[in-house]
């Protein structure tokens, strides 16, 4: 969250992160570098640990560990895959917690759920800052361990927002896929409506030079064919004119991280964004479920936020920066739909994380993985079909190519070889089929056999000449 809501700009929005397998949003009745250790069984646990000063809970499986500090506002204040730490953690606050302070605003990084719309408008905007939605403690409660781990946080009721916020979250033996459920219950006595974000701050500082900003860093989300913004995009807060933010020809938004406070605004309907770092090759997709027939806060389903110093225009129209030593991170946003609720009603938002490889490329998000290099099949000259493309992948396995004729038909299916989300996959191959296909599917079956869907589809191309 940015250092903005300390003063009385309307800034950002709200929060929510969820749980469990299909991102879904419906109105219900309520009810690293951390010292990151990667656990050596295959089962999946939930324990107490001490996080840079924090009493914090652990949940972790072979590829992930999540690391929550109940009392500082319910965050899960880092994210470990493969050994790589994903969230930017404040070093000026590690192991502390203050409570909620008006007069003041604590960023201390990781990931939490937010209010929108946002201001100080009137009671229908939240004025944001230091509260008991940012900062009030959670109370955390271990569901399960084994086959899944499934812990629960409960915060604290919101006397002026009539909000109270409700966090499952689950991991899973078989992957690094982590599932979140964020529940808004209405405690007061009265119709509400309000949105919630997911707000996960980043660290966007140089692997090799922390006071450096990392240069390789990028996020992305499907651009909306039909946006309701000029751009396909909106500046909520900065320069209109930022060099950073783009479209690309095939639809794609792309942010590059620079040092710099600005806040864009995305009405996309695809249901996902995707942080790239290709500075240190990892990446972390983020699924939601679009709802086209709900409204959202602003139109917007996603934020994208980079601090850094801002800009400021004196009374005398003199330009100048402010803060110049802000922290380097950015924020990825989900927001959810406007609630509206009854007294006593809650809603809920689903949101899916997966973390993966990456690489300099990027290309898009599929079922089963990251396209970084896409997939090419060539016709040889003798006989034989060469393959080549790079992923990052979702869950561990195999890929499966399925050769299709010019009708059709699916003439086979083989495997090419198998893959896990913590490396990156790099296919080179040639392959002599039965038959001369046409098309050419590639899919991922997990280790049970489940296709866990396309990587990508492609026409097979003509003979190579020499």
């Amino acid at each position: 969250m940015r250092l903005k809501l300390r003063n009385p700009n309307l800034r950002r929005v709200l929060s929510s992160l969820l749980f469990l397998g299909v991102p879904s949003l419906n109105v219900v009745w309520a009810q690293g570098n951390g010292g990151s250790v990667q656990p050596t069984t295959s089962q999946c646990r939930v324990e107490a640990v001490d996080y840079r000063g924090w009493h914090a809970q652990r949940l972790s499986n072979r590829w992930v560990e999540l690391i929550i500090v109940p009392q500082n506002g319910g965050r899960v204040m880092q994210v470990t895959f493969a050994g790589h730490p994903y969230f930017f953690v404040n070093p000026k606050l590690e192991g502390k917690y203050f409570p909620p302070d008006q007069s003041q605003w604590f960023n201390y990084g990781g990931d939490k759920i937010w209010l929108l719309p946002e201001g100080n408008d009137d009671e229908q905007h939240w004025a944001g800052g230091s509260d008991v939605i940012d900062d009030g403690p959670f109370t955390f409660r271990k569901v399960s361990e084994g086959e899944h781990c499934e812990a629960e946080l409960t915060g604290t009721s919101d006397p002026k927002t009539g909000i109270q916020f409700l966090r499952n979250i689950r991991l899973d033996t078989d992957s690094p896929q982590i599932r979140f459920r964020a529940t808004m219950k209405n405690t007061s006595g009265h119709a509400l409506e309000w949105s919630m974000q997911s707000v996960s701050q980043y660290n966007t500082a140089d692997p090799g030079d922390s006071s450096k900003l990392n240069q390789g860093f990028r996020t992305f989300a499907p651009a909306n064919p039909a946006s309701s913004y000029l751009n396909r995009y909106h500046v909520r807060f900065g320069p209109a004119e930022n060099t950073a933010a783009s479209i690309r020809e095939d639809g794609l938004f792309t942010l590059r991280y620079v040092h710099m406070a600005a806040e864009l605004w995305l009405d996309s309907t695809a249901g996902w964004l995707a942080v790239v770092d290709g500075t240190r090759r990892y990446a972390m997709v983020e699924r939601f479920q679009f709802e086209e027939s709900r409204a959202y806060p602003g139109k917007a389903s996603i934020i994208f936020w980079t601090n850094g110093p801002e800009l400021k225009l004196s009374d005398d129209g003199e330009v100048s920066l402010r803060s110049k030593d802000e922290p380097f991170y950015l924020e990825a946003e989900i927001n959810s739909p406007m609630c509206r609720l009854r007294a006593g009603e809650a809603c809920t938002l689903d949101t899916e994380w997966f973390p993966t490889r990456a690489g300099s490329e990027f290309h898009t998000v599929t079922d089963a993985g990251i396209v970084l290099r896409p997939l090419r099949a060539l016709q040889q000259e003798n006989g034989k079909i060469r393959i080549s493309g790079s992923f990052g992948v979702f869950f561990a396995g195999r890929l499966v190519a399925h050769f299709y004729n010019e009708h059709g038909k699916e003439l086979q299916a083989l495997p090419l070889t198998d893959v896990d989300p913590s490396d990156l996959v790099s296919l080179e191959t040639e392959i002599a089929p039965v038959e001369k296909p046409a098309r050419i599917s590639l899919h991922l079956e997990d280790r049970n056999g489940v296709d866990r869907g396309l990587l990508q589809e492609v026409q097979v191309g003509s003979p190579e000449k020499r």
